[in-house]
């Protein structure tokens, strides 16, 4: 079973502000898990969200550095 983690501490692990994770509670763009009036999200959502948003780096041709606009 996942830990469920509070919206403070997934804002912490995201290093961003608590309006962030409740927003994307909001918008339904993560898992989460209602207790009572308590509001839950498993560790595996909010590591699935960040590998979701990875983008990976784009290699540049050594040609295109040295051009000029």
């Amino acid at each position: 079973m996942d830990r469920l983690l509070s919206v403070q501490e997934v804002a912490d692990r995201l290093s961003t502000g608590v309006r962030f994770p409740r927003r994307l509670i909001e918008e339904r763009r993560i898992t989460f898990v209602k207790i009572g009036r308590h509001v839950r999200i498993p560790e595996s959502a909010v590591e699935a969200f960040v590998s979701a948003k990875t983008v990976e780096p784009v290699a540049l041709r050594p040609m295109a550095l040295g051009r000029a606009a």
